[in-house]
């Protein structure tokens, strides 16, 4: 093969492979990215918790929400909380962790 036909069949299979934009440093595509975020797999350090501080930096707010769910967010945030680098994104997540229980409790059932 030459090296353009190897580059393009390469090219191919890269492409075929959905990637995060939040994961953009690491060869996760988006079916092992979430393995990683749900418990189902651990590659060295890249544990469930990684995974989720990733996202919340990173992610959109609906795209953590829809990713990681209220529940869990509000159960969790404790554990989360202190590994998060944006300032603003910890306001925000404090603010929605403390109303949610108060004014929308439904939202954390099932």
């Amino acid at each position: 093969m030459a090296d353009g036909e190897i580059r393009a069949v390469y090219n191919q299979i890269m492409d075929a492979r959905q990637y995060l934009p939040y994961v953009w440093d690491y060869d996760l595509d988006q079916d092992q990215f979430l393995e990683i975020l749900n418990g189902r797999r651990v590659l060295g350090r890249l544990n469930q918790d990684w995974a989720v501080r990733r996202l919340i930096e990173y992610a959109s707010y609906e795209e953590i929400i829809h990713m990681i769910g209220f529940k869990r967010l509000v159960q969790n945030w404790p554990r989360w909380r202190g590994r998060i680098r944006s300032k603003s994104r910890v306001r925000g997540f404090d603010f929605l962790v403390k109303w949610l229980p108060e004014k929308h409790p439904g939202l954390l059932r099932g």
